[in-house]
């Protein structure tokens, strides 16, 4: 066992702190993994505020990329020295979903056995939960092997390990849920960081006209340096007229896009995006709701008459082991701008801040880098 620094959520909208915690030797099918870097994703803030559960208290932090350390029992997957992006789908390959061949929809993907305990404090020795079954705001990590990515030790960690969530959500929903491809148009509500991924994965499709729509200058901006044709301020105009007007100069007779993501998760944006599609066309919802949000009032024949798909994307509906590897050797290439997605790096004791930053939707990313 080894004693690390780590950030962790204590109690319910608390402030987080940086404590010390205990890592456990990795037993069979796990390992411990020293983090490089690892993203603060608005995910964590939702964990701090009881947004996800109450499992108190939580090790925060999963958008990481690291070295293993370590190796238990019958890992073949991975080995000390590897240079990894950690994932939060490590898939069972025995489930229905696996045994069809739709691995990346695993129905049954699994965490590390052993858990993380807190050191010090009159609660030592409390078992941590692992934001995603990974937490990365720490020196070291212990999860299972499965959810390690070997990549390209050469790319830089903290680029690199946004994919192992908001990147990969936002690029997997363009391509992967919603089948962005030329030929095709793509409009993504809401350009924080999974919408930009979205936009970036829209570009790599070959997809055209790609709009980026929200109401922040700053995140339209950020939206056409990642590929964006065009943008639009949904403060100011009409978002579903101003998609069909758009799609129009280039299909003639379009009513909106063949694929509109919703990146914010809010039943308003949901609705627009709805009626920003064409006819047969696929609205994907990657934005979380709240638990408390419900669908819209709309008519039942909008349904019917409109057709097309109403998709929700679960991490882009990745196959880490498939999709990780292409887009970092794509970065390498730099034909994936990455590092367009870390506005700062931070060091460990600066997540509170990071949290705030986001709140006032200053930043796409802040990266911990240790």
């Amino acid at each position: 066992m080894q004693q690390v620094k780590a950030v962790v959520a204590r109690t319910k909208g608390a402030p987080v702190e940086v404590t010390t915690i205990n890592v456990p030797d990795p037993g069979p099918g796990e390992a411990v993994v020293a983090i490089q870097a690892c993203g603060v994703c608005h995910t964590d803030l939702h964990y701090r505020e009881g947004g996800i559960n109450d499992e108190f208290p939580f090790l925060l932090g999963h958008e990481a990329a690291g070295i293993v350390e370590a190796v238990g029992p019958d890992v073949t997957g991975v080995a000390p020295g590897d240079f990894v992006v950690l994932n939060w789908r490590a898939v069972c390959g025995e489930c229905r979903a696996c045994k069809r061949g739709d691995v990346h929809l695993c129905f049954n993907t699994h965490n590390a056995t052993q858990k993380m305990t807190l050191a010090e404090g009159d609660d030592a020795g409390t078992e941590l939960s692992p934001a995603l079954g990974i937490g990365a705001f720490a020196e070291k990590t212990l999860v299972a092997a499965g959810q390690c990515t070997k990549v390209d030790p050469s790319a830089r960690p903290a680029a690199v390990g946004l994919l192992g969530c908001g990147v990969m959500a936002g690029i997997g929903a363009a391509i992967n849920t919603g089948g962005a491809t030329r030929g095709r148009s793509v409009a993504v509500i809401g350009c924080g960081g999974v919408g930009v991924a979205a936009v970036a994965g829209a570009a790599l499709s070959g997809a055209s006209p790609i709009i980026a729509v929200d109401i922040d200058p700053k995140k339209l901006e950020a939206a056409k340096k990642l590929g964006a044709t065009h943008t639009v301020d949904s403060s100011q105009v009409d978002p579903v007229e101003a998609i069909r007007d758009i799609v129009s100069q280039t299909y003639e007779g379009a009513e909106g896009a063949d694929i509109v993501v919703e990146a914010v998760g809010r039943p308003e944006t949901w609705k627009r995006a709805f009626y920003a599609r064409d006819l047969a066309g696929t609205v994907v919802l990657v934005g979380v709701p709240t638990p408390d949000m419900t669908s819209p009032e709309m008519p039942m024949i909008d349904f019917f008459s409109r057709g097309g798909a109403l998709k929700s994307s679960w991490y882009g509906d990745c196959l880490p082991s498939r999709d990780f590897p292409m887009l970092v050797d794509l970065y390498q290439q730099g034909r994936l701008d990455l590092d367009a997605f870390v506005t700062e790096e931070i060091g460990i004791g600066d997540v509170e801040a990071a949290f705030e930053r986001m709140h006032h939707g200053d930043v796409l990313r802040s990266v911990v880098v240790l």
